[in-house]
């Protein structure tokens, strides 16, 4: 039974000619009565259309209109159902971040690649980290720090000298970025369980903001950070082309 397809795109202008060429040639339904949705552009697309399935978890089929695109496909016109149904999956788990500001708002997102802490004057921030309760970091001065999913390994997180992670290898990547000090901390591997704490230090002298994905909070006085078990998404990749393998292949690049 071929699926029924619902299309979505970024605002690239290449990414709204595929769209206008696509649903010509193959029809478009709304969201919530396609069996699929394909997503048009560049990764920052791709977490854009991810954000919206958190309710219904159907599963995502990008191409890659945009620059980047780690999480799309090839774009091609031809074959479209074909390769959606000979698609394999790959299954990614969000992060929560529960941010508390410095006056004393509370501030809830879902990041499905990082969640980063980042100073927002040219004063350098000053964290301290807790891991399950435990105080792993008495202070930490740095440009930021972030705490990166698998899927987001390959992202701002490897920009930033952090490690590669596999998906399934329940993992997250704690980086810093620019660390002052300690000079040499380059950040540690945590379980996919664990609980993150950092709490900004002197906030109102170094105010510090917080990201989930692109989703920012300012002048944030504490933040915790866990992966949510509950809300599993789903992504479709073309055979030999799937999350796994092309995070293996990154960390043979050179």
């Amino acid at each position: 039974m071929t699926a029924k397809l619902a299309f979505s795109a970024s605002r690239r202008p290449e990414a709204q000619e595929a769209l206008r060429v696509l649903v010509k040639r193959f029809g478009s339904i709304p969201e919530d009565e396609a069996d699929v949705i394909v997503a048009l552009g560049g990764d920052g697309a791709m977490l854009d259309t991810l954000r919206r399935r958190f309710a219904d978890r159907k599963p995502v089929y990008g191409m890659n209109r945009g620059t980047v695109g780690f999480l799309m496909n090839e774009y091609s016109e031809d074959d479209l159902h074909a390769r959606i149904e000979a698609a394999e999956q790959a299954h990614l788990l969000p992060l929560e971040m529960v941010a508390q500001d410095i006056h004393g708002n509370e501030h809830r997102a879902l990041a499905i690649n990082e969640v980063s802490l980042l100073r927002q004057t040219s004063q350098t921030a000053r964290l301290q980290i807790t891991v399950d309760g435990r105080e792993r970091m008495p202070e930490l001065s740095c440009d930021g720090v972030m705490v990166a999913t698998p899927a987001g390994s390959t992202a701002y997180n490897l920009s930033a000298h952090g490690p590669i992670l596999p998906i399934g290898a329940n993992l997250l990547a704690l980086t810093p970025v620019s660390a002052f000090r300690p000079r040499r901390w380059r950040g540690a591997l945590l379980r996919h369980d664990a609980k993150v704490m950092i709490k900004v230090i002197a906030p109102d002298r170094r105010p510090v903001s917080a990201s989930a994905d692109n989703q920012e909070v300012r002048d944030i006085a504490s933040i915790s950070i866990k992966e949510d078990r509950s809300l599993r998404l789903n992504l479709l990749f073309d055979p030999g082309h799937a999350l796994d393998e092309r995070i293996l292949r990154e960390q043979f690049s050179v």
